[in-house]
């Protein structure tokens, strides 16, 4: 595939990655949670880096940007909340196009967990980088947006096809899928809850999803349905409400 992608654990349960356009040689950095971590994986690839794509203003999102400015150059694309923490180059929103190489990103709008958050999609290469919007089998926590707004920014996603891989931000498949089997008896998601469960056993990530099989066994995606006559934003918000007062 013309896009390469790098999977980096950074902090606890963070990962960044970087990817390269195989055609021009540019390398981006999609969020920077620890500036350490990703100069030795570029200097471990032979990789240069040119570019930090931030999805959202966390500190474990842009931690390494300042960092790899100053010993890299990259230049800083991201939302116009990142200005309040740290400088950016190019401000981006929902609409906008990222040009990397031969790669072309959609922006697409997915506030709700920061209010100006932003995911980057290339059709060609059928990937979506959605930093803590969507996580496999979850969802963002609401610090900054409402219900509404989160519901909209999934369904976003979920209209994405069915092929394309999601890199979210964090590991928290294994808790999330906890909680999923507390709300959902489908058949589907006790069997890929028996396959999270290996995996992590076996250290494997389970970085990246798919959209297809989020929109199949996720229950923030499948409220709809997990509360059939509600209006979807109302039973998304019944689902993250659980969630947020679940305890494994």
């Amino acid at each position: 595939m013309p896009l390469q992608i790098h999977l980096v654990p950074c902090l606890e349960d963070n990962y960044g990655f970087l990817i390269r356009d195989e055609v021009s040689g540019e390398v981006a950095a999609v969020d920077t949670p620890d500036g350490d971590a990703i100069l030795t994986a570029l200097n471990g690839l032979g990789w240069r880096l040119s570019t930090i794509l931030n999805t959202h203003k966390h500190s474990d999102h842009i931690g390494g940007n300042e960092q790899l400015r100053r010993q890299t150059g990259a230049k800083v694309v991201g939302p116009a909340e990142v200005t309040l923490r740290t400088h950016v180059d190019q401000i981006v929103a929902g609409g906008d196009r990222i040009e990397f190489g031969e790669t072309s990103f959609e922006v697409l709008d997915t506030g709700g967990h920061t209010l100006n958050h932003v995911s980057y999609f290339s059709d060609r290469d059928r990937v979506a980088f959605v930093g803590d919007t969507l996580f496999a089998m979850g969802c963002g926590r609401l610090f900054e947006g409402t219900a509404e707004q989160m519901w909209a920014s999934l369904s976003r996603l979920a209209a994405l096809p069915d092929d394309t891989r999601v890199y979210c931000a964090h590991e928290y498949t294994v808790a999330n899928t906890c909680f999923a089997l507390t709300v959902d008896s489908s058949p589907a998601v006790a069997m890929r809850a028996d396959r999270i469960f290996e995996a992590r056993v076996r250290g494997e990530a389970t970085v990246p999803t798919t959209i297809g099989l989020e929109r199949d066994t996720n229950p923030f995606l499948r409220a709809p349905a997990l509360h059939p006559g509600m209006p979807p934003a109302e039973a998304f918000a019944c689902i993250r409400a659980a969630k947020d007062a679940f305890v494994a």
